[in-house]
């Protein structure tokens, strides 16, 4: 525990951005050696004098305090505590300009050869932006994609619920201490999520949800991945920031499109238009991403896109009913309504068209084409 008290002392100290202790770390060999090196030695590795001062002078009684409190709960189990010199730490993440130096992990971290894809998008989702996300984060952890988002309400929520449906590993990042739950509802969400991958922070234990915390977070989630997806994002979206900070990470970004007229998907629609791959299926996400997997993996996804089921076949009276559907979930007795048919036949036929899997049942007592 010596060295992770150095640690948690290092990342306390103002002006030593995370990039800086990174470097450092590696360049010294760790954070004990960090904190009993001199000022002449810190100050060549390029440290600013205010910071070197901080280090020689050591932590005051209340970082102490803050630093004992936080390794008895982990010592409790609160936690486990991976650094970026661990050959757990994600290999992907440690090549970012400005990495966590710690991560706060409950469950298990993606290995290096895991191939990690991030969903994000709008909390406020509407339900066809839901089951879009759902599936196509379904068919990705089917494949073996580990899926990674922030357990938002809305479209992050979607996307880890799909890879959980998928039996798949998904990891979800907080914008809080690990031993804190954000939302709250999603409580039980967190717990799948653990069972099946991690739930990881890189903020002390008992922070709390603050906005600031975001956009920080963003960029763990993106660091992550091989490929940001952002599905259903308005304008002001914050799911912008995460596909911003990919392109700068040199990941590839991915957006979801929907109806022209809607505002919740301005922001996806901007991405395509400054060259964001336009994603309708999970293999317009695949076939981009091929040349960036490794020999073996790369055969399996091929193999298993060239075994794709081939479009079910429909009646003449189920392509009328399909007829009634466009993008948006349509209530049953809209189509009720609209369909030149018995009641008896249309549920029959829509029962039918949901067993082939081309509609699906919303929320509300509605239907969304697949």
């Amino acid at each position: 525990m010596k060295s992770l008290e150095a640690w948690l002392i290092l990342r306390s100290l103002r002006g030593l951005s995370d990039g800086t202790l990174c470097r450092l770390v590696r360049s010294f060999g760790g954070p004990n050696e960090v904190l009993s090196s001199s000022s002449s030695d810190l100050q060549n590795a390029g440290i600013r004098s205010s910071v070197v001062q901080s280090i020689r002078k050591g932590p005051d009684r209340s970082v102490c305090k803050q630093v004992a409190d936080e390794i008895r709960l982990i010592q409790k189990g609160a936690c486990s505590i991976v650094t970026v010199l661990d050959s757990a730490y994600p290999s992907r993440l440690a090549l970012i300009p400005d990495p966590p130096p710690l991560l706060y992990v409950r469950g298990t971290l993606p290995a290096a050869d895991d191939h990690v894809i991030a969903v994000v998008g709008s909390r406020r989702a509407t339900p066809s932006g839901m089951l879009v996300t759902q599936e196509l984060s379904e068919r990705l952890a089917a494949l073996g994609f580990t899926i990674v988002s922030g357990m938002a309400r809305g479209i992050d929520a979607a996307a880890h619920q799909g890879a959980l449906k998928a039996k798949a590993r998904t990891v979800a990042i907080l914008g809080c201490g690990v031993d804190r739950t954000y939302p709250p509802e999603h409580q039980s969400l967190r717990n799948e999520i653990e069972a099946h991958g991690a739930v990881v922070s890189e903020l002390p234990l008992g922070s709390p949800p603050l906005s600031h915390h975001f956009p920080r977070r963003n960029r763990i989630i993106s660091g992550l991945s091989l490929g940001v997806i952002v599905s259903e994002a308005s304008q002001k979206s914050g799911s912008l920031i995460t596909a911003r900070l990919a392109l700068e990470q040199n990941r590839e970004v991915f957006a979801v499109p929907g109806p022209i007229k809607n505002r919740k998907h301005e922001g996806a629609h901007g991405l395509i238009k400054q060259g964001a791959k336009l994603v309708e299926e999970a293999w317009d996400v695949v076939e981009e991403l091929l040349p960036q997997l490794d020999g073996s993996f790369r055969d399996e996804v091929k193999n298993a896109g060239s075994t794709e089921k081939a479009d079910p076949v429909l009646t003449d009276k189920e392509r009328n009913v399909l007829a009634l559907f466009n993008d948006e979930p349509v209530p049953i007795d809209e189509i009720l309504a609209e369909a030149p048919l018995a009641l008896a036949e249309v549920m029959s036929l829509l029962l039918s068209l949901e067993l082939k899997g081309v509609l699906k049942q919303a929320p509300g007592s509605c239907y969304l084409k697949c």
